[in-house]
């Protein structure tokens, strides 16, 4: 449930398009195929791994042991050997083996070898590093090296460590025992990936393509992110030319559709949005409440209204791209009058104004939202407008991350999460889970849990992937609709508008709740390729 979106492009698949970037608000002649222009709606900066920043193997900076590799977004991508030659070999029960890429450099010109892999790893883990990411590692007990061009892997669970190899690797020399928001790689990244930072302002941030990449050289060689975070000045700025691309909400990027030169693209994605729910409200504290809003939201119709069509339901955070996994009878159907009836049962009843009550505690709470994302405030507005009918008061209200931050536990927020959607562990266990230390604040806000799914949960983390655990995660969606701990509303079809220009590239792939102009078509920079080449 973290708030932070992080941006960043590299790995491989395999099935090509037809590009949809061109320089034609750049000033660049269109012989010269050589600078992508992107509108960017987050701020510029925090280009360190510990921040988050690329770390599901994509990024044009730095590289991972491992990458995402698909032939499309509608499947969990393969996870292929990066920064290493090969996928990890187990040693023992809980130890794996990888050996490493030599002959790589990084940006400063210094060698990569198994020192900065577990220099890395250790920082994400240190409290001195304060990384709000460190949980996602938490399966990782320690990396270490095996000679200078191999690691061994050493888990707290059977599972194949491969979804936690996504981490972007930095030089060891780079690494500080300090808070990750006040490291110098932040503003100066240093990364083996084939781009490097070439200058940093407040609204523009230009890598070039780098000498001494050890892949093969990006035919896109200079690459300009322009802050922007105004969702109709980017679409605005996209008809004038002015870039060449940006990440739109489905419905301002689908009225692009049709107009000379842009293209509309929507991409699966494993990021989903939903309400947290306060656990000091009465009304949210009491778990037949918690079921009966389950019930009164139409799912169908949120992803019909308020994503124009490009999103799926959610009732979980786990989607049906999970397969054998994924529980169909397991969702919320949209029953109103099984809610009411649920409402009634626990003795919340309709009061003079029509607002439930029992007691002295109303039926009623504030939902938070960041006022800066236009598509949270319109799901935010169609959730209260869905609780109305049942006599719930649920009032919208925009406001600062800031202010979130210190009212998880006495408001609803309007949340969004997914982002290490790669393994089906880490996208179900700190939303699901009662609260860990050093968890996140926006993992499971309210802190409550259905009797049982602690232990299923802990039992799924610590198993093998096979069908017995599949088993196990339908067990924990069937377990988690008996008592609910939030709304899940919908996964994201992440959608994007650029400009058409005569380039090939690798097709999307599904994405993380992390997304934006590292992602859709642009996540695989050296797959582009000119028409004219």
């Amino acid at each position: 449930m973290r708030k932070r979106h992080w941006l960043a492009p590299a790995a491989i698949a395999a099935a090509t398009v037809t590009g949809i970037v061109g320089c034609g608000g750049t000033g660049v002649s269109s012989e010269a195929r050589d600078i992508i222009v992107l509108g960017e709606s987050q701020e510029l900066g925090d280009f360190s791994p510990m921040m988050g920043y690329g770390q599901q193997g994509v990024s044009p900076i730095y590289e991972a042991l491992l990458r995402p590799g698909a032939d499309g977004d509608s499947r969990v991508p393969d996870l292929v050997p990066a920064l290493a030659t090969d996928t990890p070999k187990r040693i023992t029960e809980r130890v794996w083996r990888l050996p490493l890429r030599t002959g790589v450099t990084f940006s400063d010109g210094s060698a990569f070898d198994s020192a900065d892999v577990v220099a890395t790893y250790r920082a994400v883990r240190d409290p001195q590093v304060a990384s709000e990411i460190a949980t996602d590692f938490a399966p990782i007990v320690d990396v270490t090296a095996d000679g200078p061009d191999a690691v061994t892997v050493r888990m707290n669970t059977e599972a194949d460590p491969s979804p936690y190899l996504l981490l972007g690797i930095a030089p060891s020399e780079t690494i500080e025992a300090a808070p990750a928001a006040e490291w110098a790689l932040n503003t100066q990244p240093v990364g083996t990936g084939p781009y490097q930072l070439d200058s940093l302002q407040p609204d523009q941030a230009v890598l070039v393509a780098r000498d001494g990449y050890w892949g093969a050289a990006p035919q896109v060689t200079r690459l300009v992110y322009t802050f922007a975070p105004d969702d109709n000045t980017r679409a605005q700025r996209i008809i004038a030319d002015e870039i060449d691309g940006a990440n739109l909400p489905p419905k301002l990027a689908g009225s692009l559709e049709g107009r000379e030169g842009v293209s509309v693209m929507a991409v699966k994605s494993a990021d989903w949005r939903g309400v947290s729910l306060p656990s000091t409200n009465a009304f949210t504290a009491d778990v037949a409440a918690r079921r009966a809003m389950n019930l009164a939201v139409d799912r169908t119709a949120v992803v019909r209204d308020v994503l124009a069509g490009r999103g799926e339901p959610a009732s979980t955070p786990i989607a049906s791209v999970y397969g054998p996994a994924y529980n169909p009878d397991a969702q919320f159907s949209f029953d109103i009058d099984q809610a009411a009836q649920i409402l009634d049962a626990a003795g919340w009843r309709p009061g003079p104004d029509g607002v439930r009550a029992r007691g002295g505690d109303r039926a009623s709470f504030t939902l938070l939202y960041n006022a800066e994302d236009t598509l949270r405030r319109d799901l935010a507005v169609a959730f209260a407008a869905a609780m109305t009918p049942l006599g719930i008061e649920v009032d919208p209200r925009g406001t600062s991350w800031d202010e979130i931050d210190t009212r998880l536990d006495s408001d609803a927020v309007l949340l969004g999460g997914g982002s290490t959607p790669y393994s089906i562990d880490s996208q179900v266990y700190d939303p699901l889970h009662s609260r860990v230390p050093d968890s996140s604040p926006y993992s499971n806000p309210g802190d409550f849990t259905a009797p049982g799914l602690d232990a299923l949960l802990d039992a799924a983390r610590q198993s093998a992937p096979g069908p017995a655990n599949d088993a196990r995660y339908r067990e924990i969606q069937t377990v988690y609709e008996s008592a609910p701990s939030a709304v899940y509303l919908a996964f994201l079809h992440h959608t994007y508008a650029a400009r058409s220009d005569g380039w090939t590239h690798d097709a999307p792939i599904l994405e993380p709740h992390s997304h934006g102009v590292a992602w859709g078509p642009w996540w695989n920079l050296p797959s582009w390729r000119s028409d004219a080449s």
